[in-house]
């Protein structure tokens, strides 16, 4: 029950990163990773050990974004107290298992700000859906017309897909468009 990656993110498409997101929230045992994915760390970790340079290695309950703020504060001792008191006592206890994941996640949910790539998603989203969106209203209008039967059946199947298509790249552009604002 424990898994360790290095460096998950590199070379992986968007829904497969997606997927992997997904797997691993619903990971029951402790997952280590190594990542310069600022999105992917805020998103999948409660915990940081982050090497500070000259053998020092901070020991921080909370995501990225709440550390790098700590630090840019001067408030990472405190802001270490704070997070730890609003821990339930079966987190503090196993740190780096999945209770402190559970009991961290009200802490790391603020902290949802679109990586680089799901930025190129989204204008990539708004680009594709009214392509898709046209080329359904072409097919649409040639099955009203006189079509052989091999043509009607392959249009159909495309205009199916199409719907499947755009109901999946929708509800990713309406998960995206909420966290931008």
């Amino acid at each position: 029950n424990f898994l360790v990656l290095d460096e998950p993110t590199n070379d992986l498409d968007l829904q497969t990163l997606r997927t992997l997101e997904e797997f691993l929230l619903d990971y029951p045992g402790c997952i280590l990773i190594v990542s310069h994915d600022r999105y992917f760390m805020d998103r999948m970790v409660d915990h940081l050990f982050a090497f500070e340079g000259d053998g020092v290695i901070r020991d921080y309950p909370g995501n990225y974004t709440q550390y790098r703020e700590a630090v840019s504060k001067g408030t990472l001792q405190d802001n270490e107290q704070q997070i730890m008191k609003e821990l339930p006592e079966e987190g503090k206890k196993t740190v780096g298992s999945s209770q402190l994941a559970e009991g961290n996640k009200q802490v790391a949910e603020p902290a949802k700000k679109l990586s680089f790539k799901e930025k190129f998603e989204l204008e990539t989203l708004e680009k594709e859906m009214p392509a898709l969106q046209q080329e359904k209203k072409i097919l649409e209008e040639k099955m009203g017309g006189n079509l052989a039967y091999d043509e009607l059946q392959k249009a159909a199947d495309r205009i199916s897909n199409i719907i499947a298509s755009l109901d999946e790249k929708e509800m990713r552009w309406l998960e995206l468009s909420e966290r931008v604002g």
